[in-house]
């Protein structure tokens, strides 16, 4: 499977952004087994898990910092799953990062696909 994602920018602090990552249609679907994931690395820091998503039930995962905040979707027939960030902090800039995992949820080595990552910067 291969990854594109897409919808970073530069917004205020309060703003919202919509990420998107579309996997390649040439790559074959997104199964039902499959978890959808998005990951961010600040300048400096480890990356880290911030949502999931189960593709066959829809079942979604959070990072604390983000929930009520961000939210994951969605969309089979597009192959497609999203982020919709809302109420943005300065404390989210970071490189987001769409990952693909056949086996866990939350644990970055359990991620065996991977987007190119898109820029969110949040000023202040």
């Amino acid at each position: 499977v291969q990854l594109q994602a897409s919808g970073g920018g530069l917004v205020q602090a309060g703003g919202s952004l919509r990420l998107s990552c579309a996997a390649s249609a040439a790559s074959g679907r997104i199964l039902s087994s499959h978890i959808m994931g998005w990951f961010r690395q600040a300048p400096g820091k480890e990356r880290e898990f911030v949502a999931a998503i189960r593709w066959g039930a829809g079942t979604t995962y959070y990072t604390d910092s983000v929930k009520g905040r961000f939210t994951i979707s969605r969309v089979s027939s597009k192959n497609s799953v999203y982020l919709q960030m809302d109420s943005l902090k300065p404390g989210d800039t970071a490189v987001y990062f769409c990952a693909k995992s056949s086996r866990g949820i939350f644990t970055i080595q359990t991620y065996d696909y991977w987007g190119q990552g898109t820029q969110v910067t949040v000023s202040s």
